[in-house]
């Protein structure tokens, strides 16, 4: 008979349940391959069960409770007893990763998290162990399958964002309270853990600027569809300038973009590097029996094998978004008169910023001007904005939208 591995389960409730009923239905296949039998030990959640006695009878601890408290608590404990964790808690990593990591240094144990990004794509995995050796000069994303459809659904049946969220939440792809969706900060968590493994270095969620899609318009999403570029909410971080950049934002993406076909609940992430040049992974970002699947993954990793916790080595400089390159959408509702888009023009050259094309769209009270920029430092950008919004010609307040130039064509 196969020697058993024992699992202590923290939480039971969407994933806990899944990755419970999945490690009993895959455990005879896993004892054929590994040699050893997983099984569930012991459960503890709010209502049942003790962390002492789940963590003292188990082999490794799978957290699966959400939160920072106690999830944070018993995972330190856990690799302080010596006890291998994995857990899906993209908040507890991008919040306390540094003491979490340092912890399973010291107690020389695994710590794994491939489903706390991108749901059951593989992209830590291939960062982690397959890219070890690699200079990652770039990786960005569409790490919210949440927003994803929301954008998704507007694009393809011009569906307001409020009337697009209602079905994202009808269907079970946003929760009731979808806040950390669509702000962005769900996002911004799951970048603060790929900047972290992608450059080596120290990041914090707090040191991630993020944006939604709250403002987001179905207009926005029609004209930009006559340059070809489709909306997305990405995630972005680059090396930038001896230092780097991590944020996310909505922006539009060409059609040769590797991430620009990716629709629906789908996440996607790509990751570039001199010496593999472009690599993009993509799959179900979200649902119960998907993160139980990556879940499983990592259990199976600590199973057969000591594994590797990369520590940051370097500390590099957190380049602020002002000082970064973009290239914008520029939507402007202005009065129809002669002299206006003359007088846009001048201030967008006095801050140095570049038009790369123009579409006017209606007449009188319905008029608008639609434009796309050239690569441009952002905080040059903003200025220029910021004198357009005090013109007395504008009839709202500016929109801008952010535009990834970069297409790969094959």
């Amino acid at each position: 008979m196969a020697e058993p591995f024992r699992v202590g389960l923290l939480g039971h409730g969407t994933v806990g349940s899944a990755f419970d009923k999945l490690l009993g239905e895959r455990a005879d296949a896993i004892a054929a391959a590994t040699g050893r039998l997983p099984e569930v030990c012991g459960v503890l959640t709010r209502s049942q069960g003790s962390f002492d006695e789940v963590v003292g009878r188990a082999n490794a601890i799978v957290e699966l409770m959400g939160g920072l408290e106690p999830a944070r608590e018993y995972v330190l404990r856990a690799l302080r007893e010596r006890k291998p964790v994995v857990t899906a808690n993209k908040q507890l990593l991008s919040q306390h990763g540094d003491e979490l990591f340092a912890a399973a240094r010291q107690s020389g144990v695994q710590l794994r998290y491939e489903a706390a990004v991108a749901g059951v794509v593989p992209v830590i995995r291939v960062m982690r162990e397959s890219f070890a050796g690699a200079h990652i000069e770039k990786v960005e994303g569409i790490v919210n399958g949440t927003t994803n459809y929301v954008l998704s659904e507007m694009a393809r049946t011009g569906a307001s964002y409020q009337e697009a969220l209602g079905r994202a939440q009808a269907l079970g792809y946003a929760e009731a309270d979808p806040t950390e969706d669509v702000t962005g900060k769900d996002a911004a968590a799951k970048m603060a853990i790929l900047a972290r493994l992608a450059f080596h270095t120290s990041v914090h969620l707090d040191q991630v600027h993020y944006e939604g899609i709250e403002e987001i318009t179905p207009d926005d999403i029609d004209y930009a569809r006559e340059f070809g570029l489709v909306l997305k909410l990405l995630g972005l971080a680059e090396r930038r300038d001896g230092g780097i950049s991590a944020r996310v934002f909505p922006c539009f993406l060409y059609q040769g973009h590797p991430l620009a076909s990716v629709v629906g609940p789908f996440n996607a992430v790509t990751v570039e590097s001199p010496a593999i040049t472009e690599i993009t992974l993509s799959g179900p970002g979200a649902g119960g029996v998907e993160t139980a699947s990556a879940v499983l993954g990592d259990v199976v990793s600590v199973m057969t094998s000591s594994g590797m916790n990369l520590e940051p080595f370097e500390e590099l400089r957190l380049v602020p978004g002002e000082e970064c390159e973009s290239s914008f959408y520029l939507h402007l509702e202005v009065e129809d008169r002669p002299g206006v888009l003359a007088s846009i023009a001048k201030i967008l050259g006095d801050s140095e910023v570049s038009v790369k094309s123009v579409v006017q769209k209606g007449l009188a009270d319905k008029a608008r001007l639609v434009m796309v920029m050239h690569p441009v430092v952002e905080g040059r950008f903003i200025q220029a904005i910021e004198s357009i919004s005090k013109l007395e010609a504008l009839r709202a307040p500016p929109r801008s939208i952010r535009v990834i130039e970069e297409e790969f064509v094959t």
